[in-house]
């Protein structure tokens, strides 16, 4: 599949990784494509789309931050809903002067992006990944620390283009966490109980948001002096049969194996493929609502995935969800329910967003200085054989014999397949969670 790798190079180009001097322009010396007599590829259509482009945007700030979260923990399982993390920043870029707000637009790409109205298109972003078809309820609120007096030219675009309004902390310990509980369980319709156990001390702004698919199976939570709650369960298109899961050998490497359930389908079809220059084999199943889930797994066990991680683009993933041929496999799944409680705040600060923590000028929302502080990310994650139940026409698809068994380390993308948006992302290592 080495037009996987070539389009790998295309969107490096397109990414942060271009040559550019610090006005966005082409660097000194680099030469103009327009007087060189060679071809200039012209941008994919799907691309040409407002909300695809952001989409792609803000899943490249997503694999950004998974690249620097993976980094720190090498030998962990790790689990990001990076959507939410974006909204949050992007929110919160509202209230930013020119200086705060470029630092924040430059982490979440934007600065790529020829578009005067960000936040509008990011307002039909949501909308399109929250339609009813996909049973994705979506919703945001800043609250802000108590007796805060926020500038009403701050709250409009906020209401208009994110759906929330802020509120203010009534500085009573109980009474504030009831509310923000009682918010979250009305939002999810009491999939998720409470928001948090307490509400952080020393609050200068915290954002929270809530996210509800309809059915069970993958959430997330982000706390940015913050806190951002995100519930995507997702179901397989085709129920996996409870009678063939079995206790199998899960390779952690070359010598350990732990025994997992493990969901078997003799007769899947999935779109595979096989990128040699990666060296791993790559799947994709439909999930119900317009999503999809691409695995990526190495050839061997002993490979190490920062290859695999380092190739990960919005442009990469669109080109492979392209490239795919479905075929007939003998599938095998992990049963997963992982969980991640910690901070990202490290991991943001190593994406040039240090500024957040140190000075940014936040006078858009109020004259009092305001400061991020710490931001952490709770995420969950549940696979399990519950599906739609439907059995769609396979359609033509290659018969020759193929195993696809994720019994080994392996990457996923969860994405919605209409604007290309980056919902998760996962490295497991281990899927006991330990």
């Amino acid at each position: 599949m080495q037009a996987l790798m070539l389009l790998l190079w295309t969107g490096a180009l397109l990414g942060h990784g271009s040559c550019q001097n610090d006005a966005g322009g082409p660097e000194e010396g680099s030469p103009d494509p327009d007087t060189t007599g060679v071809p200039v590829e012209e941008e994919d259509p799907f691309f040409k789309v407002p909300v695809n482009k952001l989409a792609a945007a803000i899943s490249n700030f997503g694999y950004d931050l998974y690249r620097v979260r993976s980094s720190m923990s090498p030998t962990a399982n790790v689990l990001l809903s990076p959507l939410s993390v974006a909204t949050a920043l992007s929110a919160l870029s509202l209230g930013a002067e020119q200086r705060t707000e470029s630092t924040i637009h430059r982490a979440l790409y934007y600065d790529l992006i020829n578009n005067p109205d960000i936040h509008s298109t990011y307002k039909d972003l949501l909308a399109s990944v929250t339609a009813p078809e996909k049973n994705l309820k979506s919703a945001s609120r800043i609250i802000f620390e108590k007796k805060l007096r926020i500038k009403s030219s701050f709250v409009a675009p906020l209401e208009k283009s994110y759906g929330s309004r802020p509120k203010i902390l009534t500085g009573n310990p109980r009474a504030d966490l009831q509310e923000l509980n009682n918010w979250v369980q009305a939002q999810t319709k009491g999939k998720i109980a409470r928001s948090t156990r307490e509400v952080p001390s020393e609050i200068s702004i915290l954002l929270l948001g809530v996210a509800y698919f309809k059915g069970a199976g993958f959430s997330t939570s982000l706390l940015a002096k913050g806190h951002s709650i995100c519930f995507i369960p997702g179901q397989w298109v085709t129920k996996f049969d409870s009678r063939k899961t079995s206790l199998k050998d899960f390779y952690l490497d070359e010598e350990r194996t732990v025994t997992v359930p493990m969901m078997s389908d003799p007769k899947a079809i999935i779109r595979y493929g096989l990128d040699s220059d990666l060296n791993c084999k790559i799947a994709q199943l439909p999930l119900t609502g317009s999503m999809s889930i691409i695995f990526f797994l190495p050839q061997t066990v002993t490979q190490n995935l920062t290859m695999i991680e380092e190739s990960l683009t919005s442009e990469f993933i669109h080109d492979i969800d392209r490239e795919l041929k479905s075929v007939q496999a003998v599938l095998t799944i992990p049963k997963l329910k992982l969980s991640y409680e910690g901070e990202v705040t490290k991991s943001l600060q190593e994406m040039k967003l240090q500024s957040l923590f140190d000075s940014p000028d936040f006078s858009k929302i109020t004259g009092k200085p305001l400061k991020l502080t710490q931001v952490e990310h709770r995420t969950g994650l549940e696979w399990n054989e519950d599906g739609a139940g439907t059995n769609p026409s396979p359609g033509p698809h290659l018969t020759f014999p193929l195993d696809y068994h994720l019994n080994q380390p392996f990457i996923f993308v969860l994405r919605d397949t209409d604007t290309g948006a980056l919902l998760f992302i996962g490295k497991i290592l281990d899927p006991r969670g330990t």
